[in-house]
């Protein structure tokens, strides 16, 4: 999952902006003020288990906290290997520069036209990244014993925050049950105080004392404390953090369940990672799964997804508990159900799904956006296709896009995409008010837009604006694209689909500095799109004239592709039907050929050549070569004698001879059988040089959207076969697959009257 990326931080709000403002999170140092600490911390640990050595290893990530990363039709990738940014920026860069100089007029003053105010959709594209999918724990009472509460009950004044610090400083030696009172109040004081309190020696001396004093407490106090750090806004590199950790990753097995979905609650308030302890409560949890509440099971899911990984044995068993109480969940907590299961890279049953599906149906008005886009991302991983469902929210849907952020609306977007569901009215209005709000989209929006727009083959009508803002944005946030070069290439091939094509943008792309930066990952996906980008640019642009990918990659994808087009996974009857028929039809397998006409379209079709006289022309030559040799034909050449043979007469028998009734000498006698291409040299009949080429696509339902309109690939394939000089003829899924049972008589009317049909309407 890509980490979403944001310009500012105000009290946990992200405000999604523009690549340029991005900010990277990076781990800051430990301060000074926390070297106290450490000493304390590792003389603790050393006390204790014998080395700190085992602690530092504990922020990194156990056997079963790998994120599964091979999800339902989604390739492998290898996030192992890195690659050096700052290498590639450097090589990339003055091409960037250049690129950037070189913007289309048109495109800049685009830009001018289309600047709005800044902070005009702020309230819209305001994500709280810790208090929006925590909507759901107000839905029950339950929640209160189970989750973090961010509303304080007390506070104290700042004088008596002084009187403590005071104590604290005096006192070198505190008594441990004081600490946690301590801790407590000082997390009360007004929030402008707290962040100077933190960095305070009387608060590093204060969690020094308390480090020495953590076997003593009771899990009360470590509970209260932990809140208190929560309230505090402890950093997350603070080495307090990890010694509570510890302690209860020990004391699992002694927390009620409330008790460890609390902790694992604060800790994530604190965004501090605790696989340690997450690894060991999964344990527990998975021993008495089956016992938990409806709502220990949603906030269990809701930390899974936060997690983003739990064991697939405990995923089971929550959607049976889930399934179990599936009557009672409110629509918020399917949505946190829905959004858990994503997050860990688990499915959900499609009894679950569609149930969830009726249930939103029954209330759609009472769905909150963030749960509406949640469920979504669970049924586009889940492939679970609800008809009335989608066509229920897509009449619903596109009346919420203009309250939706971006974000939500790139989900929703992908969503009828994924499915092939082309809903105009929701297109329409996505592609209304991206020009205003382009600013706030991530290279993940932009890229998911287009592809959503480009594969279901669909121009908005405001579609040269809606197009001119994407590509403009992405022209001027180009250097933040390099690092995700995933998204750069899925929003050229989006473009494609639609027919067009930023030669600029496809410059760099197919630079070798980029090629070599991008394939660093070795990703077939990334190799594939930079196969079809290449291939697509030379046959539809002929005037573009900068850099294209190596013959080596090219023949390497090629192969790749020609070698998964042979699995028993990519095999199709319904094609292999058509093509055996075909070969009846023409005369044999010689004058059908079933290969990727164009391997950078990635599908098979079947070419036929006919001549002008509409008879097949080889194309199989080692088929031909074959039969030929099967049947006995020799070549020969044409001589006098042969001519004489063939027409009962001796053309060297001389005049004289004859009239003396002598008989010309025996000559070595060989026979040959007439063939078209001995009539043809004994004529002198030049033959037909004019051929046609057919490419014959037998559909099936993936090449089109609900309204049998070609999907953007397909359609993709079929505008280039066309520009090369193809005749494309199309044999639709809904007239070929009645006919599969049918006599063959049937199916060789059928092709041949699509075959022929087609040529009359062409010529």
């Amino acid at each position: 999952m890509a980490t979403a990326l944001c310009r500012g931080w105000q009290r946990g709000v992200f405000r999604a902006a523009t690549f340029s403002s991005l900010t990277r999170w990076t781990n800051t140092k430990t301060p000074r003020t926390f070297s106290t600490t450490n000493d304390v911390l590792d003389s603790y640990l050393k006390k204790e288990d014998g080395g700190a050595e085992e602690l530092q290893d504990a922020n990194k990530p156990s056997v079963c906290s790998r994120t599964n990363d091979i999800k339902k039709g989604r390739p492998e990738r290898d996030c192992n290997q890195q690659y050096s940014k700052q290498d590639k920026k450097e090589t990339i860069r003055p091409r960037v520069k250049k690129l950037i100089k070189r913007l289309p007029e048109q495109s800049k003053r685009f830009s001018e036209v289309y600047k709005k105010p800044s902070g005009m959709y702020d309230d819209v594209e305001s994500y709280d990244t810790k208090m929006d999918p925590r909507i759901f724990q107000q839905s029950r009472p339950e929640y209160k014993s189970l989750c973090y509460n961010f509303q304080t009950t007390m506070e104290i004044s700042l004088e008596e925050g002084k009187t403590l610090l005071q104590k604290v400083a005096c006192n070198d030696d505190l008594a441990p049950a004081e600490i946690p009172n301590f801790l407590e109040k000082l997390s009360c004081l007004p929030e402008d105080h707290i962040n100077r309190l933190t960095s305070s020696e009387e608060f590093t001396r204060l969690c020094s004392s308390n480090i020495k004093s953590l076997h003593v407490y009771t899990h009360e106090d470590l509970i209260r404390v932990l809140a208190a750090f929560v309230r505090l806004n402890v950093p997350k590199e603070h080495p307090i953090l990890k010694a509570y950790e510890r302690e209860l990753s020990r004391r699992v097995r002694f927390l009620s369940t409330n008790e460890l979905l609390l902790v694992a609650d604060m800790f994530r308030c604190l965004s501090f990672r605790t696989d340690r302890f997450v690894d060991t409560m999964y344990i527990y949890m998975d021993l008495c799964c089956m016992d938990l509440s409806l709502s220990q099971a949603v906030q269990l899911i809701y930390l899974i997804g936060e997690k983003r990984y739990a064991p697939e044995d405990l995923m089971r068993k929550l959607e049976a508990v889930v399934l179990r109480d599936v009557q009672t969940i409110t629509l918020d907590e399917i949505g946190t159900v829905c959004l858990g299961f994503f997050k860990s890279g688990h499915g959900l049953s499609p009894h679950l799904m569609r149930t969830f599906g009726d249930m939103i149906m029954e209330n759609s008005d009472n769905i909150s956006n963030f749960s509406l886009v949640s469920v979504l991302k669970m049924f586009r991983f889940t492939r679970v296709n609800h008809i009335d469902f989608f066509r229920q929210i897509g009449q619903e849907a596109h009346k919420r896009i203009p309250n939706m952020g971006i974000q939500g609306i790139m989900h929703v977007t992908l969503c009828f995409s994924s499915f092939r569901i082309l809903n105009e009215n929701l297109m329409n209005a996505v592609a209304s008010i991206i020009p205003d709000r382009v600013s706030y989209c991530r290279s993940k929006d932009i890229a998911k837009l287009l592809w959503s727009f480009g594969r279901l083959n669909y121009d908005p009508p405001n579609a040269d604006i809606f197009y001119s803002a994407l590509i403009t944005e992405i022209s001027k946030n180009l250097e933040e694209f390099l690092d995700f070069p995933e998204h750069f290439l899925t929003c050229l091939m989006g473009l494609a689909f639609c027919q067009r094509f930023p030669l600029d943008l496809i410059e760099v792309a197919l630079s070798e500095e980029f090629i070599r930066s991008s394939l660093k990952r070795t990703m077939f996906e990334l190799k594939k799109d930079l196969f079809t980008i290449a291939g697509s640019v030379e046959i539809e642009c002929p005037e573009y004239t900068g850099e294209n990918i190596s013959p080596e990659l090219r023949q390497e994808v090629t192969e790749m592709l020609v070698s998964f087009s042979k699995q028993d996974i990519h095999i199709r009857e319904e094609e292999l039907n058509a093509v055996s028929t075909l070969e009846i039809l023409l005369g044999g397998p010689e004058f059908v050929k079933y290969h990727m006409i164009l391997p950078h379209t990635r599908s098979k079709d079947v070419e036929v050549h006919l001549d002008i006289n509409n008879k097949p022309i080889a194309l199989n030559s080692n088929i031909a070569q074959a039969k030929q040799s099967k049947e006995g034909l020799v070549a020969v050449q044409v001589t006098d004698d042969l001519i004489g043979q063939l027409l009962n007469k001796s053309l060297n028998q001389t005049p004289e001879d004859a009239h003396n009734g002598l008989k010309a000498s025996p000559k070595p006698k060989s026979s040959a059988k007439i063939t078209e291409g001995l009539l043809t040299q004994l004529t002198n009949k030049k033959p037909a040089t004019e051929i046609t080429k057919l490419a014959l696509q037998v559909t099936n339902p993936t090449y089109y959207s609900g309204q049998n309109r070609l999907l953007g690939l397909p359609n993709l394939k079929r505008r280039q076969l066309q520009k090369l000089g193809y005749v494309v003829v199309e044999v639709p899924y809904w007239e070929w697959y009645p006919l599969l049972n049918s006599s063959p008589s049937q199916k060789l009317s059928y092709l041949h009257d699509k075959v022929f049909g087609t040529l009359k309407c062409v010529r």
